[in-house]
């Protein structure tokens, strides 16, 4: 957040960042200094990551196998538990030979690894403890709003869907 002074600012009547006027005593009163702050960094802006350590851990390994081009583990990693082992392979398959298989795997590791660091992720909803929904600008696809959803089942933190 931006950097806010605590101290008590003048009457007013003096400019910020101007000298105290000289007094008629020929001593000059003082006004307490303050700093305006310039407004909140980018780092500060949109950038929100987990309270859950085991979470955070779960997408940065995921944001690793992202980054590593590892597809199979990625997936055997992100899918539901309940999800059958057919669905899984298929889903696999739309990430790796489908004709649009490199854009869909593009932007589900942009949008995992943004979530990983907390860019452009607006809010979580959630307890954090059993589920968490990020919701986040899009890293790659400007003014497209994207939400994700995870849920934590016997222990571990998978995509819910």
């Amino acid at each position: 957040m931006g950097k806010k002074s605590r101290r008590k600012r003048g009457d007013g009547n003096i400019p910020s960042g101007s000298p105290p006027p000289p007094s008629s005593a020929g001593t000059t009163t003082q006004v307490p200094a303050f700093y305006s702050s310039d407004g909140p960094s980018n780092e500060e802006l949109n950038c929100l990551q987990t309270t859950s350590n085991s979470l955070q851990k779960k997408l940065d390994q995921l944001s690793q196998l992202a980054m590593s081009n590892d597809r199979a583990n990625f997936v055997a990693q992100f899918v539901p538990l309940d999800l059958s082992k057919e669905d899984a392979e298929g889903y696999l398959q739309d990430l790796t030979s489908a004709p649009e298989a490199d854009g869909q795997w593009a932007n589900l590791a942009s949008e995992i690894t943004a979530i990983a660091q907390g860019k452009g992720v607006n809010k979580i909803e959630g307890d954090q403890i059993h589920n968490a929904i990020f919701f986040f600008e899009h890293p790659l696809l400007q003014g497209c709003d994207r939400e994700v959803s995870f849920i934590r089942v016997n222990g571990e933190w998978r995509a819910e869907g």
